[in-house]
């Protein structure tokens, strides 16, 4: 695939194509083309990386104004590690466009989840110096933030303990979950949660998974009583 193609699948148009190319440039791909001026992707992954934290440090900081600084800080490690970057990466087909060298390139590097998270990183820092912040801003939008509006890294915030201390503070206080509907096909299917306090519905959560749709109960239920 093109470069060209990704641009046009992102809507995005880089003024310095070289750039986006670097993005891609994996150290091996270099190391086998000597001869010509190529430069891999580490320098852009450093600078991405410093831009991604802050572009995910600001939205966060936004959205969730009563979140206390060591909350925000582990949520937003959870967001920028690498499992996570991998995710992005993928769902915008990243790894089609990796420029490897062949070495690499037949012991699987192209779906290696250092060498994606990487390159998601390096994009960043590509877009940012091609096009600057807002631009960079405009993308997570896009293809992160919504992740994290629909709960995708609940699972990085115990809202069930966070829920358990606020209750305790009323000894006679007892916490319950049901899950009360599964819905949708095996590969898809979704879990509906009830948290109870003394036998009252005070949250109600959906998930993918029965744990995380407790978590969302239990968030909601915080937030009711804020």
């Amino acid at each position: 695939m093109s470069f060209k193609q990704l641009q046009q699948h992102l809507s995005i148009q880089f003024q310095n194509e070289d750039l986006l190319k670097q993005a891609f440039t994996h150290s091996s791909y270099v190391n086998e083309h000597r001869k010509k001026d190529f430069s891999d992707n580490e320098r852009l992954e450093f600078l991405g990386d410093a831009v991604l934290e802050l572009g995910v440090s600001q939205y966060l900081y936004r959205e969730f104004p009563d979140m206390a600084e060591g909350e925000l800080t582990k949520f937003r490690a959870s967001i920028v590690c690498e499992p996570s970057l991998v995710n992005f990466a993928n769902d915008i087909n990243f790894s089609n466009y990796i420029l490897l060298g062949k070495g690499e390139e037949m012991t699987g590097g192209r779906n290696r989840p250092a060498l994606l998270a990487d390159v998601f990183e390096s994009f960043i820092g590509a877009l940012y110096l091609d096009q600057g912040y807002d631009e960079v801003i405009h993308f997570l939008e896009k293809y992160v933030y919504p992740k994290i509006s629909k709960g995708a890294f609940s699972h990085a915030m115990d809202y069930k303990s966070q829920l358990q201390e606020f209750v305790q503070r009323d000894k006679k206080s007892i916490v319950e979950y049901t899950i009360v509907e599964e819905k949708g096909p095996a590969h898809n299917r979704e879990f509906v949660a009830q948290v109870l306090i003394n036998s009252e519905i005070a949250g109600v959560g959906i998930g993918r998974t029965k744990k995380e749709a407790e978590q969302r109960a239990a968030k909601k239920a915080l937030d009711e009583r804020k």
